[in-house]
């Protein structure tokens, strides 16, 4: 964060800018979650590793001719977010990549694994109530300043020219969309219900998105 203090362009809730067809590449930061893991209720849920479906879809990611700019890769400290950066920094040929644990998802460990369907109502409350703490859940305001912190982080260790990629996950990488796009708190802005597996993009000095919306791992196209 310290290498970012002094620059204008941060994090703060900024407007969504399109990147136009021929337009000149701009220094890009990818933020993309983790796809399809092998749930497992007598585990851990940051020990989950990505199942045979989730590997697959990131190898594919690594043919994607946007993809193949990325020079430094950074994960959390989950299980399935290292499984995907592991494949994604192989498949660029890359020598790994770096963890920084505060890209973890929102602090879940007060109720453990839940079910589906309770935990779909959990987790509505706490893009509803940004500002509490939900069945002792990390809040959502907390998880937002924390994202943020950690990807400046991200930023302060790479030449201001590369593009990087993230892999986190999908509700910390939510809270970090609402962030640059000036967008409140709320859950309309989750990733698709596809497993995990989609991806954002923004300029990394302005700040400022390339694109509306997620897109899929799944689909060719560049930001």
């Amino acid at each position: 964060m310290a290498a970012a203090e002094n620059r204008s362009a941060t994090i703060s809730g900024r407007r969504c800018g399109r990147r136009r067809e021929g337009q000149g590449s701009v220094p890009t930061v990818f933020f993309i979650t983790h796809p399809d893991v092998a749930i497992d209720p007598g585990v851990s849920v940051a020990d989950w590793p990505l199942n045979k479906r989730g590997r697959a879809r990131m190898h594919a990611i690594t043919t994607r001719p946007w993809v193949r700019r990325v020079r430094h890769i950074f994960a959390s400290s989950e299980r399935k977010a290292r499984d995907a950066a592991q494949i994604l920094a192989d498949g660029l040929g890359l020598g790994g990549y770096s963890v920084i644990a505060n890209l973890g998802e929102n602090d879940r460990t007060a109720t453990g694994f839940l079910a589906k369907g309770e935990f779909a109502a959990t987790v509505d409350a706490f893009f509803a109530q940004p500002q509490q703490s939900v069945r002792g859940w990390e809040s959502a305001a907390d998880a937002q300043a924390r994202i943020v912190v950690a990807v400046e982080q991200a930023l302060s260790q790479t030449a201001e020219r590369a593009d990087i990629a993230i892999v986190g996950h999908g509700g910390t990488g939510t809270l970090l969309y609402c962030r640059l796009a000036g967008l409140p708190i709320d859950r309309r802005y989750d990733q698709p219900a596809t497993n995990g597996g989609n991806w954002f993009a923004f300029d990394r000095a302005s700040r400022k998105l390339l694109r509306d919306g997620w897109q899929s791992i799944d689909a060719g196209e560049a930001a």
